[in-house]
C-alpha cells in the first residue's frame, strides 16, 4: 500500500462543507482579538463621570418580588444618601442615630487599623497588609446587617466584618504577626482571619474558593430547615473565575438562603475590572441564573445597609439568594506587594465619584444635628491612640524581631478528633527528640533569635 495515499479511515468533507466557506460574507466588520483597556494609564489625568442615578429612582420590591421585576436594580444604582450627604427614598433603612454612630466609629476603625498597620510594615514589624481604604462601608454595613448565628465568609479586604462580629483588635494583629497568641497558630498567611465566636470563616488565598462553600453551608440550613443566611464577598476580578459561576448555578438551583456580593473596586490588583466582564455590571449576571441583582453605591453607607437587609430579608423568608454588588473604589494599593503608579493614575482615587464612605456618613450625622467636626476628631484621636497601644500589646506576645516559640507538636492538633495511628507514631516520636534536644548542651554559642537569624 502506497503510504502517501489517504488513510481509508479518515473521513472526507461532506460536498455542502465544501461550498460554505465560498459564499462571500455581508458588510463584515474588522475581525480583531478585543482587549479592553482601563480608563486611565500613568501619567493621564483621569476623569471620571459622575453617578447620574440619584436616591429615590428605584423602588424596593417586596423581598419576595419574583426576580425579573429587578432587573433595573441591577443595571441601576441603589442609593440613599445624595451628593449632600441626605438621606431619601424608599431605600432609605431608617437607621437610628446610635446605629449611625456605630458605624461610623467601626469604619474609623478599620481605617486606623490598616493605617497603623501600613506604617509597621514599613518598620519592618508587619510581614504582610491589604488595606480596604474606600471600601469600608461595604463591609461593615454589610455586616452589621446580618444576626449574628448567620455565617459569613469574607474575602481578605473585608476586615470590617471581623471586627463587626467582635474579633479583638489584638487578635487580628496577632495574626498578622504569626505570634503565640496567633490562634491560627501560624498556620495562614497574614491577614487571613478566622473568627468562629462570630461565625466568620477563615480567609483563603485562592481568590473565589469561598463562594461554593459559602453555597453549601447555606445548603445545609436549607436541608436541616434553619432560617440562618450566610452571605459572601469577594472582588470583582473574582467574578472571573470558574467557582463564581459554579456556586452561582448552585444557588440557582437550590435555592439556599444566601447573599452572594461582588465588591466591585475596579481593580483586581492590576487588572482593570473591564477584563472581568464584557457586560454592563456583574448584577446582571443574576438574571442568567434567574436570581435577582442587585447593584448598589458601595460607599453609601445607608444603601449598602439597606440592600443588604433587603437580601437577607428575601433569604429568610425563603425567597433564596440575591446577587449584590456593591460598587466601590481601591484607594491604596492591592497589597504592599504591589505599586500602582505602574497600571493607573495617581490622581484616579481622589476622582471617584462614590466619593469618601467615611466623609459620606460624617456629612450625614452633622446634617441631622448628631454629630460635630470636634467630636469626629475626639473619635479620629482614639482610635489613633487605640491602634498604636494595641500593637504594642499585640508584639508582647512575639514579634518579627523577637518570636514567639510556636511548639512543633501544634502541626499535629486541629486535623482529626481522633489522631490515626501513623500520625500518632511521629507525634511521639517528635516529643522524643524535642526532650533529647533539651538535655543536649548547646553547640552553637548564640541565643536561640541569633541561631534563627544566622541559620
Amino acid at each position: 500500500m502506497d503510504d502517501s495515499s489517504p488513510s481509508p479511515l479518515v473521513g472526507k468533507p461532506h460536498p455542502a462543507a465544501c461550498y460554505a466557506g465560498m459564499v462571500p460574507l455581508r458588510d463584515p466588520l474588522p475581525l480583531e482579538l478585543h482587549v479592553p483597556n482601563p480608563p486611565h494609564r500613568p501619567g493621564a489625568s483621569p476623569i471620571l463621570a459622575p453617578f447620574t442615578e440619584q436616591p429615590g429612582d428605584l423602588p424596593r420590591p417586596d423581598t419576595l418580588a419574583p426576580f425579573d421585576a429587578l432587573r433595573d436594580h441591577a443595571t441601576g444604582l441603589v442609593r440613599v444618601l445624595d451628593d449632600q450627604s441626605v438621606a431619601s427614598g424608599q431605600w432609605n433603612p431608617q437607621l437610628t442615630a446610635q446605629q449611625l454612630r456605630h458605624g461610623l466609629e467601626m469604619m474609623l476603625r478599620v481605617r486606623h487599623f490598616d493605617t497603623r498597620m501600613m506604617a509597621m510594615h514599613r518598620q519592618g514589624r508587619v510581614p504582610f497588609h491589604v488595606t480596604s481604604r474606600g471600601e469600608e462601608a461595604s463591609a461593615v454595613a454589610g455586616a452589621m446587617a446580618y444576626a449574628h448565628r448567620d455565617v459569613l465568609f469574607p474575602s481578605y479586604r473585608q476586615p470590617g466584618l471581623f471586627l463587626v462580629r467582635g474579633m479583638p483588635l489584638v487578635a487580628m494583629m496577632c495574626q498578622i504577626i504569626g505570634n503565640r497568641f496567633d490562634h491560627t497558630l501560624g498556620r495562614q498567611m497574614s491577614v487571613h482571619y478566622s473568627w468562629r465566636a462570630g461565625n466568620v470563616v477563615s480567609i483563603s488565598s485562592p481568590v473565589g474558593t469561598q463562594w461554593p462553600q459559602a453555597v453549601g453551608a447555606a445548603m445545609a440550613f436549607a436541608y436541616r430547615g434553619e432560617r440562618h443566611v450566610v452571605g459572601v464577598w469577594s472582588g470583582d476580578g473574582t467574578a472571573a473565575q470558574g467557582d463564581f459561576h459554579h456556586a452561582l448555578n448552585f444557588a440557582s438551583v437550590y435555592r439556599p438562603p444566601c447573599v452572594l456580593h461582588v465588591v466591585d473596586n475596579q481593580w483586581a490588583i492590576s487588572t482593570h475590572r473591564s477584563l472581568a466582564t464584557g457586560g454592563r455590571t456583574f448584577a446582571l449576571r443574576a438574571d442568567a441564573y434567574d436570581l435577582p441583582g442587585l447593584r448598589v453605591d458601595g460607599n453609601d453607607f445607608l444603601a449598602v445597609y439597606a440592600a443588604e437587609q433587603w437580601a437577607i430579608e428575601r433569604a429568610r423568608r425563603g425567597g433564596g439568594p440575591s446577587l449584590v454588588e456593591l460598587v466601590t473604589y481601591r484607594c491604596d494599593a492591592h497589597s504592599t506587594s504591589d505599586d500602582t503608579s505602574q497600571y493607573r493614575a495617581d490622581d484616579e482615587p481622589a476622582c471617584w465619584p462614590g466619593g469618601d464612605p467615611i466623609e459620606r456618613l460624617k456629612r450625614h450625622l452633622v446634617g441631622l444635628g448628631e454629630w460635630s467636626d470636634e467630636s469626629h476628631a475626639q473619635l479620629n484621636s482614639a482610635l489613633d491612640h487605640e491602634a498604636s497601644a494595641t500593637f504594642e500589646h499585640a508584639e508582647a506576645y512575639g514579634s518579627l524581631a523577637n518570636p514567639s516559640e510556636i511548639s512543633p507538636i501544634s502541626m499535629f492538633e486541629d486535623v482529626y478528633v481522633k489522631t490515626p495511628d501513623h500520625l500518632q507514631r511521629q507525634f511521639e516520636e517528635l516529643q522524643s527528640e524535642a526532650a533529647d534536644q533539651e538535655r543536649l548542651p548547646p553547640t552553637v554559642p548564640f541565643s536561640k533569635p541569633q541561631q534563627r537569624a544566622v541559620g
